[in-house]
């Protein structure tokens, strides 16, 4: 989606789309941790159970949740990872 890429920059786009939970949040949790601190992960999935598990994950840690948008056939997600997280 080039329009959110130009509103919303991010670093890395995680593309889990047709893919059912746990796995978006399973492969979502693994990019982060492979990324650089301050760095914004796009991740564009299906799942409607996706928002709930995105945001119980992010409340928990100190993740980022920047923008989140719903456009009737995907689910976006903008995460920033925090300064100082290996």
């Amino acid at each position: 989606m080039m329009i959110a890429q130009v509103e919303t920059g991010y670093d890395e786009h995680l593309n889990m789309e047709g893919v059912a939970c746990p796995l978006p949040l399973l492969k979502m949790k693994q990019r982060l941790k492979q990324m650089t601190s301050g760095k914004i992960l796009y991740v564009t999935t299906t799942d409607s159970g996706s928002v709930k598990d995105f945001t119980t994950y992010i409340n928990q840690t100190d993740h980022v949740l920047i923008k989140q948008e719903y456009d009737q056939q995907r689910f976006h997600f903008w995460i920033k990872k925090p300064d100082g997280w290996q």
